[in-house]
């Protein structure tokens, strides 16, 4: 399930964040959405599964 996650986190934020052909390594506006992205679905995901176990 962890790795369900984490495989859909990296290609929701990747495709939201990336905009063309990476060099060697991310630029700042970059490496900001990716972290961003990520913290937003983490926080996401964390409140879907206490909903899910507040029922």
């Amino acid at each position: 399930m962890v790795n369900e996650m984490v495989s859909k986190m990296t290609s929701v934020c990747w495709d939201k964040c990336i905009t063309s052909a990476p060099g060697s390594k991310f630029s700042s506006s970059e490496s900001s959405c990716l972290t961003h992205c990520a913290q937003r679905y983490m926080d996401m995901s964390m409140i879907i599964m206490k909903r899910f176990n507040s029922q």
